[in-house]
């Protein structure tokens, strides 16, 4: 299988989400990503490219298509996920994002399907991504004292950055699932 290209890649693996809970067709996956507690709040797309998009997934082999005939309207095209799509999805669900302007969209769209999948998803995500911001962390506060001296607009540029991941860092707290909290376990 050809991967899921970089730049819309967290786009085609919603839809791969969707499809990992049961087989759809495309208006069923339309409005699970308008539903006021969906994804909707984070990133939308239209019906043209949503369609567009499940074709250019069943051609990568992720999904494939089977015919429902309808009486008196167009035949139905329903989406099942095939075993690479299911491997694709459950692989990037599970990873961290790799910087952290990406945790805006990205990576709230896989916390978005950790919940579905329960706590235990959730924490291990959350965990992942905190080990992800320590890392940014780090690596930012050397370069941030690398150029303290020499480079002052840099440095403020670097203490930016740090800023951002520290909120990032606390807002990730704030995610890690409760014992008492029916909403990380997919149940709300």
């Amino acid at each position: 299988m050809a991967p899921i290209p970089s730049s819309s890649r967290f786009i085609e693996y919603a839809l791969l989400g969707f499809l990992n809970e049961r087989p759809m067709h495309g208006y069923d996956i339309y409005r699970e990503l308008h539903r006021p507690d969906g994804i909707g709040v984070v990133w939308r797309i239209t019906r043209s490219q949503l369609y567009a998009l499940l074709v250019k997934l069943e051609e990568q082999g992720y999904v494939t298509v089977s015919l429902e005939p309808q009486e008196n309207r167009p035949t139905r095209r329903i989406f099942h996920l095939t075993r690479a799509g299911s491997a694709a999805f459950a692989s990037w669900v599970a990873a961290p994002v790799e910087r952290p302007r990406d945790i805006r969209l990205e990576f709230l769209i896989k916390m978005y399907f950790a919940r579905r999948e329960g706590g235990e998803a959730v924490f291990q995500l959350v965990r992942a991504q905190r080990m992800r911001c320590l890392e940014w962390l780090t690596d930012y506060a050397a370069r941030a004292e690398a150029c303290r001296t020499t480079c002052p607009f840099e440095w403020l540029v670097w203490q930016f950055r740090i800023g951002q991941v520290e909120a990032q860092l606390k807002w990730l707290e704030s995610c890690i699932p409760r014992p008492d909290d029916e909403r990380a376990a997919g149940t709300a």
